[in-house]
């Protein structure tokens, strides 16, 4: 069955109201860490960079380092990552953070999943030569 443009518009827009639903539930964060993900457009390759933090008890990131809680919005200062991971795809990035010897920093699967669909987009973006804007 082929969509009509008004029933693609309705799909879309009922999957854009579930996904907004689905990000405000309550996650738990990763005691492994977090990653950033840019797009180098010059080199032609996604950049994955991991930096450690500490959980308290409330569930709050700290560094690790300074025992400030780490803010969603950018914090003060520059932290540097602890692991840095340069590939071509989504798939290439994706096998070097978890397979092989190591070090593999990621300790819960949701993680595991909203990487995988981060660097689909931001392999997305690579490939069409636009901006990537991490989640």
């Amino acid at each position: 069955m082929i969509k009509t443009s008004e029933t693609l518009a309705s799909t879309i827009a009922a999957i854009d109201a579930l996904d907004e639903c689905l990000s405000q539930r309550f996650i738990t964060l990763d005691s492994c860490g977090y990653f950033l993900i840019k797009v180098d457009q010059q080199a032609g390759e996604l950049v994955l960079e991991h930096f450690g933090n500490t959980i308290d008890e409330k569930g709050l990131a700290h560094d690790p380092e300074t025992g400030e809680v780490l803010s969603c919005r950018g914090g003060k200062g520059s932290r540097s990552a602890s692991m840095v991971i340069r590939g071509r795809s989504a798939k290439e990035l994706g096998i070097k953070l978890t397979e092989g010897d190591g070090p593999h920093p990621l300790s819960q699967l949701d993680h595991a999943l909203y990487l995988g669909r981060e660097l689909q987009k931001a392999e997305l973006c690579l490939r069409e030569g636009r901006g990537y804007v991490q989640d």
